[in-house]
C-alpha cells in the first residue's frame, strides 16, 4: 500500500506501507493491503504504519479522514506530528499542539472583538436614523 498524510501546510508521509493502524469514531482499526476500500472520521490520536522493512512509525493526528482506497491509504487532517519514538512524541505533541492552541484562542479572541466593534457601529447607525 501506499500511505499518504496530508496537511494542509504539507504531505507529512508519502511511502510505501505494510500495515496502517488509526482510530476511527467507531473504535481502532488495522488496514492491509487486501482489504477492502474504507472511509473512516479519525480522532485525534496515534496513527501507526509498519514500513516495507518492517519498521514501525508513529504520527499524531488531529481530527481528519481516512480513506483507502485499492492500494493507496490517504489521510487528512488539520494537524499532524512525525516522531518514531513515543516517548519524543508524546513531548512534541504537547508543545506543538499547545503553541497551536494558544495561537488558536488569541485569533478567535480578535476576531471576537472584531465583532463586537462591528455590531456597535451597526446599533450606533440604526440609533442615529430615528
Amino acid at each position: 500500500m501506499r500511505l499518504k498524510v496530508l496537511t494542509p501546510a504539507q504531505t507529512l508521509v508519502d511511502e510505501p506501507a505494510m500495515r496502517v493502524h488509526a482510530e476511527g469514531l467507531e473504535g481502532s482499526f488495522c488496514l492491509l493491503p487486501r482489504h477492502r476500500d474504507w472511509v473512516a472520521a479519525l480522532q485525534p490520536g496515534i496513527v501507526g504504519f509498519t514500513t516495507v522493512e518492517g519498521q514501525e512509525r508513529f504520527l499524531a493526528v488531529d481530527q481528519g479522514v481516512l480513506t483507502k482506497c485499492g492500494a493507496e491509504v490517504l489521510i487528512a487532517v488539520r494537524r499532524a506530528v512525525r516522531e518514531d519514538d513515543l516517548a519524543r512524541l508524546r513531548q512534541v505533541v504537547e508543545n506543538e499542539f499547545r503553541q497551536l492552541d494558544e495561537q488558536e484562542r488569541i485569533a478567535r479572541s480578535t476576531l471576537a472583538r472584531l465583532e463586537a466593534g462591528m455590531i456597535r457601529q451597526f446599533l450606533k447607525l440604526g440609533a442615529g436614523r430615528r
